[in-house]
């Protein structure tokens, strides 16, 4: 069964990579993921507050927009156990490089236009094969509107698609006016990859002590449904290679994305939860399938079921939706 895939360029054994997650901190953890089967490897974020700034460059960004704390400050391990700053990070990418087979792919993850970006040509030249740019930025003032925000992604993206010659994927939030104008626009400003979708960590209330907490919940299986029906919408309209990633749990999950027209599923929660031997697991399970349904390779499912066909997808939406609404 040909399970290889294509995505951004590169030529994977299957469509199935870790994403950004404490799995890659180590090189054992990830050895362990290639062992599993992983095709590829995201590996974990480099955030913008862990490098360092000239004196208020990031000040407005902490200061006025609370909640654009990149993945939640509750996710950040103690400094203890967390120790590895942007030097580190290069040489844990070099080291992974020599330890492992499978493609490395860095983590950047920032929103300002500062100098946080230069270490997008130092992971490339650290030996990663490719770059995930992740700009997680909540727009919490009002007087910007979405043609700011969008510019602030575009930005982001074509300086460091000038400074890099691995391929970069873009990772996107769901939270757009016009998602696939902007998917478009990204595509047309050079991304080779979009990634579909990213979450954000939303915080909770403590009524006994009147504080706001930082909450996270790993993904469930609904979830995927967003970037799910996104990817189909996509899938033959932009060049860019897609990415599926939150709610994916099973070789369902990992079956019915790559029908709709991605070209990898990115898969964590279910990692952490229950192991990355589910990457074998998972696999065996993919073929199988594909057996019964006598598909010989991921590429002759890739897209079957995506809206590339229909004349036009926002009457095709609507009528699924009258449908779902009228059928319960």
């Amino acid at each position: 069964m040909n399970l290889q895939t294509k995505y951004m360029g590169l030529t994977l054994k299957n469509p199935i990579v870790p994403s950004a997650s404490p799995l890659s901190r180590t090189v054992d953890g990830v050895k362990k993921l290639e062992d599993a089967g992983a095709s590829a490897v995201v590996v974990y974020s480099l955030f913008e507050e862990q490098i360092s700034h000239e004196a208020g460059e990031f000040e407005h960004y902490i200061t006025n927009n609370t909640e654009s704390f990149a993945e939640a400050l509750s996710y950040f391990p103690d400094a203890g156990e967390y120790n590895l700053g942007p030097d580190e990070y290069l040489k844990h990418i070099s080291t992974l490089k020599k330890s492992v087979s499978i493609p490395v792919i860095g983590s950047l993850n920032g929103v300002s236009g500062g100098g946080w970006m230069k270490y997008a040509k130092l992971i490339e030249e650290a030996g990663a094969d490719g770059l995930e740019l992740n700009v997680y930025f909540i727009p919490t003032d009002p007087q910007k509107d979405g043609g700011v925000i969008e510019e602030i992604y575009l930005r982001d993206l074509i300086k460091i698609k000038k400074s890099v010659k691995i391929p970069v994927a873009m990772k996107l939030s769901p939270y757009f006016s016009s998602m696939s104008n902007m998917a478009k626009k990204l595509d047309s400003a050079g991304a080779d990859a979009l990634v579909l979708f990213n979450r954000f960590y939303q915080p909770d209330f403590d009524l006994e002590n009147l504080e706001v907490v930082p909450n996270l919940e790993l993904s469930s299986n609904w979830e995927m449904r967003l970037p799910l029906r996104w990817i189909a919408i996509l899938r033959g309209n932009i060049n860019a290679s897609l990415a599926a990633t939150s709610g994916i749990h099973n070789y369902q999950d990992v079956l019915k994305v790559i029908m709709a027209g991605a070209d990898v599923a990115n898969m964590c929660s279910e990692l952490l939860n229950n192991g990355v031997a589910r990457i074998s697991e998972i696999l065996k399970d993919l073929e199988k399938w594909m057996e019964e349904k006598e598909y010989e390779s991921i590429e002759q499912m890739k897209g079957s079921m995506s809206q590339k066909s229909v004349a036009d997808p926002a009457a095709f939406e609507r009528a699924n939706y009258m449908k779902a609404l009228n059928n319960y």
